[in-house]
């Protein structure tokens, strides 16, 4: 189930090659579960850590197979609406997200 337009992309082949802008994105485990919607300021420097620190021994997001981003100018508003689209359509956050306390506006 794919929440983004962006096309799915294997993760650690190409997470190493993206922008460093603003943006969102969406990790899926191996079934293409979205398990984490995420924001960053820079999109090249957060998948970069996680490329390099393994999520640094975040069990969850470490199931991580595939990914979507897209490019945003206000990354923090896009990321609370694809998790409310999401817990509205399916009643839970996705399983990363409910780990952590997530910002929403």
């Amino acid at each position: 189930m794919e929440l983004l337009d962006d096309k799915m992309r294997i993760w650690i082949e190409s997470a190493k090659f993206v922008k460093p802008v603003p943006g969102v994105y969406v990790l899926y485990s191996r079934s293409k579960e979205p398990i984490y919607i995420g924001e960053t300021n820079n999109l090249e420097e957060t998948f970069t850590k996680y490329v390099d620190q393994d999520f640094d021994g975040n069990e969850c997001k470490q199931k991580t197979a595939s990914y979507q981003r897209e490019f945003t100018d206000n990354p923090k508003e896009r990321q609370a609406q694809l998790i409310e689209d999401f817990k509205n359509e399916y009643g839970k956050l996705p399983s990363c997200n409910s780990q952590i306390e997530v910002e929403t506006q």
